[in-house]
C-alpha cells in the first residue's frame, strides 16, 4: 500500500505565477498579420483533381467490367467539370488542349459562401 508522507496542506512558499501584461505592445496590423499568415502556407502542396462525373454501381457490376466497357456518368456532355482541391469544390471549367496535353480553363470560381454551404 502506498503511503503519502508529505504534508497535504498548501505550502506557504508557493506563489501564483504572474503573467506579463501585453498592453502597449504593438503587433502587426491586421492586414499585415493576414499576409504573414498566408506567407507561411504558400509552399504547402495540395491535391488538385478534375472530376468529369460520377457513377454508382454494385461490386458485382464492377467485377464484370472489361477493356472497352463504357461507364455512364451522371453528367451530360459539354457540362462544366468540377475542380477540387483536397476534395473540396473550388471551381468549374472546360477541358482544353495545350501543347498536346489536357488542361482545364476555369469558367467559374466557387464563392467562399457556396463552399461553406456545401460543407454543411
Amino acid at each position: 500500500m502506498f503511503e503519502d508522507n508529505q504534508n497535504t496542506t498548501a505550502d506557504a512558499s508557493l506563489q501564483p505565477a504572474g503573467l506579463k501584461e501585453l498592453q502597449g505592445q504593438a503587433g502587426p496590423a491586421p492586414r499585415e498579420a493576414a499576409n504573414l499568415n498566408l506567407d507561411m502556407i504558400l509552399d504547402v502542396s495540395v491535391t488538385v483533381s478534375i472530376e468529369v462525373g460520377r457513377a454508382r454501381m454494385s461490386i458485382n457490376d464492377l467485377l464484370k467490367l472489361s477493356q472497352g466497357a463504357i461507364i455512364e456518368l451522371d453528367r451530360m456532355a459539354g457540362e462544366p467539370l468540377d475542380v477540387l482541391v483536397n476534395g473540396t469544390l473550388v471551381a468549374r471549367g472546360e477541358i482544353v488542349v495545350v501543347r498536346d496535353k489536357f488542361g482545364i480553363m476555369l469558367t467559374e470560381v466557387v464563392s467562399p459562401e457556396e463552399r461553406l454551404r456545401r460543407l454543411r
